[in-house]
């Protein structure tokens, strides 16, 4: 995990202008050869868009006639399609039929004035004067694309600079093994208790850390379906790592099916974590290249019902990502309500980097009152105007203190959050 940690803050930290640019062109490769006078690209091209063309010849020692290379192997002379260039040389046409052709030899680049169509060809004319084909490579970078980079000096070294500042704090923060000190006092006892069932009240506020969104949570008193309240009675407390080591809490659960949850969910502003540290590298570096913000850090693996979350979601602020995070995972119940599919969720809010007890490698710390999470998780969906109703729900022996799968010790009144979904 710490490799992995190294490698996404190196990513993020060393992003430059010039490889944004780079992302943001598209790549086409093409094979012109002297038995057909032009090749379409098919590429339409707009007025802004900037094209650089490279060439290369493939290696066949052909000797009468020789190989053709990029750059011709014969004169010039009057009846070429470009009299000024070599016989033989890599050559390209915009427009029409009857426009005039430009060298590209082995490389050249082009900016694009008016709409246009892309050919490529040989300045041939009559018998070939060389064999062979040779690999011509485009890469365009639209009009758009050109103008997102075209910024001023002065705003692209701001972006720059506080990005690498930012990120290399964060990685000062993960190198150096320092620990990120709680938000709230952990050995706080949970606000009371309650007997098993429904109660009105919404027990411990929202951690300093949490969305002002919980702090307004709005609660029914309504009593839960029977059925309903037998399902939740029968939900492990706790779900546990790949060693069976018993971890975060079973805090909330939202009734709905996929669907709903997932557009209630993005509606609140909650974003799918990577599930991968690859494909977190890839576009975590691709987005910080086209100057967007990467907020889907992958999350560790847990384990309910006997497998793995169905999907991780997180909140953050951009950059702040690396450090600290609102998330939670959740998984599919194997019973459902009414017809509708239940999900059962582990939130938790990272508020730095700790020493894993398990095997002293780096990991995220998280707030000790995760009540907090729950209740943001919660009032995030309820400020979307995305919630029918939220109850909460004491199963019998509820967790209270605990630690997690790497050590941390957290507390929490007990309760379930229960979301039914509009």
């Amino acid at each position: 995990m710490a490799k992995q940690w190294t490698l996404l803050l190196a990513a993020l930290l060393f992003c430059t202008p010039e490889l944004r640019a780079q992302t943001q062109a598209q790549q086409f490769t093409f094979q012109v050869s002297p038995a057909q006078a032009w090749t379409d690209t098919g590429l339409d091209l707009a007025s802004g868009d900037a094209l650089e063309i490279s060439a290369a010849a493939s290696a066949r020692a052909f000797v009468n006639p020789p190989d053709c290379v990029p750059e011709g192997v014969g004169v010039a002379t009057a009846d070429l399609p470009l009299p000024s260039a070599s016989a033989g040389a890599v050559i390209a046409r915009l427009h029409s039929q009857g426009a005039a052709p430009v060298l590209v030899g082995a490389h050249t680049k082009l900016n694009i004035e008016e709409p246009s169509h892309l050919f490529l060809g040989m300045n041939i004319a009559g018998s070939p004067p060389c064999q062979g084909a040779i690999a011509v490579i485009v890469r365009r970078t639209s009009a758009s694309s050109a103008a997102k980079t075209e910024t001023s000096d002065s705003q692209e070294k701001s972006r720059s600079d506080q990005l690498k500042s930012q990120l290399g704090t964060a990685a000062q923060i993960f190198m150096s093994g320092q620990f990120g000190a709680s938000k709230t006092d952990s050995s706080a006892n949970p606000s009371g208790t309650a007997s098993p069932g429904n109660t009105a009240t919404s027990g411990r506020s929202a951690t300093s850390g949490s969305s002002a969104a919980s702090s307004s949570l709005k609660v029914s008193d309504a009593p839960l379906d029977s059925d309903l309240r037998k399902d939740l009675d029968s939900l492990p407390r706790r779900v546990n790592d790949q060693f069976n080591n018993l971890g975060d809490m079973v805090n909330f659960v939202i009734v709905g099916s996929q669907k709903d949850v997932q557009a209630a969910l993005d509606a609140a502003s909650w974003h799918v974590a990577d599930i991968s540290t690859k494909k977190a590298l890839l576009d975590a570096i691709q987005e910080t290249y086209e100057n967007k913000d990467y907020l889907q850090m992958p999350m560790s693996t847990l384990y309910l019902f006997g497998r793995m979350q169905d999907f991780g979601y997180e909140m953050a602020e951009p950059i702040a990502m690396v450090a600290s995070r609102h998330h939670f995972r959740i998984w599919k119940a194997p019973f459902t309500w009414k017809g509708q599919e239940v999900w059962v969720g582990a939130g938790t809010h990272d508020i730095g980097f700790a020493k894993d007890k398990r095997n002293g490698n780096v990991t995220h710390k998280i707030d000790p009152a995760v009540d907090g999470e729950r209740d943001n998780v919660g009032g995030s969906l309820q400020k979307a105007n995305k919630t029918k109703t939220l109850t909460y729900y004491l199963p019998p022996d509820p967790v209270q203190e605990a630690k997690n799968a790497t050590g941390d010790g957290y507390h929490s009144d007990g309760r379930l959050l229960v979301v039914f979904l509009q």
